[in-house]
């Protein structure tokens, strides 16, 4: 992340204003839209500045998730922190492969993983906050699919 977002980052954090879970969701979300602007406009004198700004803040937001998946108090489930470790090294292999080999369909399954990542957190963030309230939220649809089409 470049200073400003990582700022941006600790300032959400530290607000109070979002969960942790909203958080990360929203980092993951800006790094998928990241990637797809820099997927969409593949042409551009300035595709890689962007695309290498693009990699490396999303190679430090799985570096911050990664941290904290590790944490002794990290209250997940043991399964769960394992899968997503494992899908954090995909994730680390990709981005070298792209930084060595840009192509733009590369970037494909990191904007799905990212968004089906930011989408099961912010359903859970959701649920947690219907549970808590005591007004009507409007439900989020249950079936997920990626860019692809493929159901998650």
């Amino acid at each position: 992340m470049s200073a400003l977002q990582l700022e941006a980052y600790r300032t959400a954090k530290n607000s109070g204003n979002m969960s942790g879970r909203e958080i990360e969701a929203a980092a993951l979300t800006r790094c998928a839209i990241m990637l797809s602007d820099c997927q969409k406009n593949w042409e551009s004198p300035n595709r890689d500045n962007e695309l290498d700004e693009a990699l490396r803040t999303n190679q430090r937001v799985w570096t911050i998730l990664q941290s904290e998946l590790v944490r002794p108090d990290n209250a997940l489930p043991k399964q769960l922190k394992e899968d997503l470790l494992t899908l954090s090294v995909f994730i680390d292999k990709r981005i070298i492969q792209v930084m060595a080999n840009p192509e733009p369909d590369k970037l494909n399954i990191l904007i799905d993983i990212n968004l089906n990542i930011a989408a099961g957190l912010n359903a859970k963030a959701d649920n947690s906050e219907k549970e808590a309230a005591t007004t009507n939220v409007i439900p989020i649809p249950e079936k997920r699919f990626s860019r692809t089409g493929i159901r998650a």
